[in-house]
């Protein structure tokens, strides 16, 4: 799957960017972005094992040119649902839809082989931080509602459920 779009938003509006996938992505290159986002992956244990995922599990990419800016890894749960693992857009690339393309390929995929939900963790809101804050927006504007937060699933780290309903299998 290979989309080609242009940004409406950020530094650069004339910036275009594919997306491919879904696919394996080398644990380097996802290394090499998460560690842009010392904000949002900045607990090294975590952002190893989101890099080592990304080798094994299907992964959306977006490109512009060679250079890699984002990625979405999917972790499948069942049938029915999959779980966002990770996403990550190098911060140049923050509001210019890449993320936004990356959730839309992975639903498209997900509800064409007949899945129906899409989950996803964060930091909860319990926990005040202003970088999880635009996350939480991030999703709400791709569908995803608030389903309960955990107090103990992450320790120390209040961890927020949500989910993003496919229209039971149906292109979304």
């Amino acid at each position: 799957m290979r989309f080609s779009i242009r940004a409406a938003t950020g530094v650069d509006a004339n910036a275009a960017f594919a997306i491919k996938g879904p696919g394996p992505l080398a644990a380097a290159t996802a290394e090499r972005v998460l560690r842009t986002l010392p904000q949002w992956f900045g607990v090294e244990s975590a952002l190893r094992a989101y890099a080592a995922d990304a080798g094994t599990m299907p992964n959306f990419v977006a490109v512009d040119g060679e250079d890699t800016i984002g990625f979405l890894t999917l972790r499948e749960h069942n049938p029915d649902t999959v779980e966002i693992n990770c996403i990550a857009v190098v911060p140049g690339r923050h509001r210019d839809g890449v993320g936004t393309a990356l959730c839309d390929a992975a639903a498209r995929w997900w509800s064409a082989r007949g899945g129906r939900l899409m989950q996803v963790k964060t930091l909860g809101p319990s926990r005040v931080d202003a970088h999880y804050a635009r996350t939480r927006l991030f999703y709400a504007a791709q569908g995803f509602l608030p389903v309960e937060e955990f107090a103990q699933l992450w320790p120390g780290h209040p961890c927020l459920l949500l989910v993003r309903s496919l229209a039971g299998g149906a292109e979304t």
